[in-house]
C-alpha cells in the first residue's frame, strides 16, 4: 500500500516523498521509500558500505516505527542512502532504550536519478509476532544545500516534529498467517 508522507508544518522542501509498504511474509516488513519532485538541492550521502551506524537522523535518512498492537514497545529503524542502518528498542514512548542486536542487517537497494531517488528496503523482524497487526510510523529527515532540514510523517502531533509520539503510529498492517 503506497502512504504520502506529509511536511511537518515548520518545515519547507520542495521534493514528495512516498512509502510503499508490505508485510510480504512472516516476520518481513518490505519498504520502498521514494522522492520526487525538485530533488536538485537534496544532500544525499554516497553509498558506503552497509554498517550499523548511529546518529543517521541528523542527515537524509528514512525512518519506520514498528509496535505489535496492543502494546507500547517498539523499534525505531534508520535507512541512510549510504545504506547504512540503525535499529534501536524501546520498552514505551522514547524509554527504556536499547540497541535492537537481534536485528540483521536489512537489505538495502538505493536508485537515484535526475528525476527522484529511490531506497528499497527489506527487513526481518523475527522477534515481532505474526498473529497480531503491527502499528507503524513512517518518516524522513530531508538534508537540503545549506543545511535546511525538512521533517516527514504519515502524520504529525502537535508542536515540533517527534516521530516516537503515539500519534505518529497510524499505519496498521493485518496479522500476517501462516499460508
Amino acid at each position: 500500500m503506497r502512504q504520502a508522507l506529509k511536511l511537518h508544518p515548520d518545515s519547507r522542501c520542495d521534493a514528495a516523498i512516498h512509502v510503499e509498504v508490505a508485510r510480504p511474509g512472516l516476520g518481513v516488513l518490505a519498504l520502498r521509500y521514494g522522492v520526487t519532485g525538485k530533488t536538485n538541492g537534496l544532500i544525499l550521502p554516497p553509498i558506503a558500505t552497509p554498517t550499523r551506524t548511529d546518529e543517521l537522523w541528523r542527515h537524509t535518512c528514512f525512518e519506520a516505527f514498528v509496535r505489535p498492537a496492543p502494546g507500547e514497545a517498539y523499534y525505531e529503524f534508520n535507512f541512510s542512502p549510504s545504506t547504512q542502518w540503525a535499529a534501536y528498542r524501546f520498552g514505551g514512548t522514547r524509554t527504556g532504550m536499547s540497541i535492537a542486536r537481534e536485528i540483521d542487517a536489512p537489505r538495502v537497494d538505493v536508485q537515484s536519478d535526475g528525476a527522484g531517488f529511490e531506497m528499497q528496503v527489506l527487513l526481518e523482524l523475527p522477534s515481532l509476532p505474526n498473529d497480531v497487526p503491527w502499528r507503524l510510523g513512517l518518516s524522513a529527515v530531508i538534508e537540503e544545500a545549506g543545511g535546511l532540514m525538512s521533517y516527514w510523517a504519515l502524520a504529525h502531533p502537535p508542536g515540533k516534529p517527534d516521530f516516537h509520539h503515539s500519534d505518529c503510529f497510524t499505519l496498521e498492517l493485518p496479522a500476517a498467517l501462516p499460508p
